[in-house]
């Protein structure tokens, strides 16, 4: 490195140092729930108001399982009680919903199975702190809802950041075409290869299995409603010509390999938590006969939850795009087949579906596997920060020592038993018929 990349680099670690000047590393302890200026339950409502009304229940019943499924999807919420904080004002590419199960297994390009951040509906750019505190919170959360001890949940949040702390600091150091290619070292954590164990087992022809029944010398999807349904034929031709946008979103090649597959079905599909009652569509293609499945996902993308309380929010791009591009932009291995499209005013993102994807579960984060699990995440994390912002920057406001771990420790705490509360509120909100919410099983 000559003198003036090496002056250059001081002068952006200098910057992250100065930082702390506006906002000291033991202030991200504090949480104060007399910030709010909104009622919990009116914004939760409020945000789902373009959503599908008669799916929303299901939603609803699904975050009133635990504290922990309710934070899942109640992104919303937190958007808005970050944006009421002093912040260090070193934006990063951010995942925007960090949390414990928004990790996870899926394939590479090249065949083989990764582990990193594997949703990004509420990517934008942003301060880096904020996916740190919600990511921690979600340690906190997740860990009592495994049964896991009041003194494992804090072990787990200081790992968490210690482990980001000192993988920023390495990749600030490495050459940026090493830094931006570093992957997480994976063997060592027991929850992680659990995750990708059951990774191997969800093929496409697994998929085809579960979602599809034999028809006509072919197969398309089964009828399972509410959560799996076809679509008519109008919106069928709809979606399938919103194939020529998605199609010049991908490079070249992956023209070529889209275009070897041929749809045979469409249906409507109820995913996840926070996603519920959000447009959600599957195609089914095959191309080198029936053994050679292809599962193709058109999500509906709606504005980030963080975009009214950002200066920059990408309110004028195709939201789909905004997906995309922070997705890219945070992981190493990006699905070859990610893109967007928009049909009936409405934008999508388009990937392939569950292509070997698996998730931690709860049984995974007990005992040690919590604490395991959290070094994973702070490395994953901060890789993903690495190759989206400035770790200089970072590494100089963070420092060596550990006063950024205990601050995120107080804070996830705290944090977590406002989302307890939260939730208390949410449940009293169901039971009152403020709220429809279906019965769920757990």
């Amino acid at each position: 490195m000559n003198a003036k990349n090496l002056l250059h680099c001081e002068e952006r670690k200098k910057f992250g140092q100065e930082r702390r000047r506006t906002i000291g590393r033991s202030k991200h302890a504090t949480w104060d729930a007399k910030r709010r200026t909104y009622d919990p339950i009116d914004l939760l409502i409020a945000a789902n108001r373009d959503r599908i009304p008669e799916l929303l229940p299901i939603k609803m019943g699904r975050m009133a399982i635990s504290p922990f499924t309710f934070y899942r999807g109640s992104v919303p919420l937190m958007a808005a009680d970050l944006a009421t904080m002093p912040n260090t004002n070193i934006a990063v590419q951010i995942c925007g919903d960090a949390h414990v199960r928004n990790l996870g297994a899926f394939a590479a390009p090249d065949g083989k199975l990764v582990f990193d951040v594997n949703d990004f509906d509420e990517t934008v750019e942003a301060p880096w702190e904020w996916d740190l505190k919600r990511l921690a919170t979600s340690l906190i959360l997740a860990g009592r809802d495994a049964g896991d001890t009041e003194r494992a949940c804090r072990a787990a949040v200081r790992e968490f950041s210690r482990n980001y702390r000192e993988t920023i600091h390495l990749l600030a150091e490495m050459p940026y075409l090493e830094a931006v290619r570093y992957r997480v070292h994976l063997a060592a954590d027991l929850a992680v290869r659990s995750a990708l164990h059951k990774a191997t087992r969800a093929t496409p022809l697994q998929n085809l299995k579960k979602l599809t029944v034999p028809a006509n010398h072919s197969r398309h999807f089964k009828e399972q409603r509410p959560l799996l349904t076809h679509v008519r034929p109008a919106l069928r031709k709809i979606i399938l010509d919103s194939f020529g946008m998605y199609r010049d979103t991908l490079s070249p090649e992956r023209r070529h390999m889209l275009d070897l597959y041929r749809p045979v079905d469409v249906a409507f599909k109820v995913v996840g938590t926070g996603s519920v009652a959000t447009r959600d569509y599957v195609v089914l293609m095959f191309g080198n006969g029936l053994r050679d499945p292809l599962f193709l996902q058109i999500k509906e993308e709606p504005l980030s939850s963080y975009a009214p309380y950002l200066p920059a929010p990408q309110t004028n791009i195709n939201q789909g795009r905004r997906v995309v591009d922070g997705q890219r932009r945070m992981q190493v291995e990006p699905d070859p087949l990610l893109g967007w499209t928009s049909f009936d005013g409405r934008d999508y993102l388009v990937r392939q579906m569950s292509d070997h994807k698996a998730a931690i579960d709860n049984q995974d984060l007990g005992g040690k596997g919590l604490v395991s699990y959290a070094q994973t995440c702070g490395q994953v994390l901060a890789k993903g920060h690495t190759r989206s912002g400035d770790p200089y920057a970072i590494a100089g406001y963070i420092g060596i020592g550990t006063k950024l771990d205990k601050a995120l420790e107080k804070f996830a705490v705290a944090y977590a038993d406002q989302v307890s509360s939260d939730h208390d509120l949410f449940r009293k909100a169901i039971r009152t018929g403020q709220i429809k919410a279906a019965k769920v099983s757990a």
